[in-house]
């Protein structure tokens, strides 16, 4: 028999937008927008729960079947940034000297004074 949109909701939806949620909040949401999530580059894709999404595919607003599935990540892919997150070692030789340190006087410099 031949399913009508009353029987369990519309036969096409519109995929929420997933990207900057945690993985627990996206697979609710998932849910409750009648798709399927799947994780590109998590294998244990429901003991996640802390990372946020950073893409997704379909983009949201994209219509598809109930129950399609929707592919998000959590890392950044080659070329898209450092990928993942967290705190990272400062990278060597450290940054040069700039910001304040410029503005200060060198020995040797003239002072400069206000007023005079």
């Amino acid at each position: 028999m031949p399913r009508t949109p009353g029987d369990a909701g519309p036969l096409e939806v519109r995929v929420p937008r997933f990207v900057g949620l945690m993985a627990m909040d996206a697979r609710e949401k998932a849910v409750e927008h009648g798709v399927r999530l799947v994780a590109g580059d998590r294998c244990a894709f429901h003991d996640v729960i802390l990372e946020y999404v950073v893409r997704q595919y379909p983009l949201a607003d994209v219509e598809v079947p109930r129950g399609a599935v929707v592919t998000v990540w959590f890392d950044l892919g080659p070329g898209e940034g450092e990928g993942g997150a967290g705190v990272r070692e400062p990278l060597l030789p450290e940054p040069s000297g700039g910001g304040l340190q410029q503005e200060l006087t060198e020995p040797g410099q003239p002072e400069v004074g206000v007023g005079g």
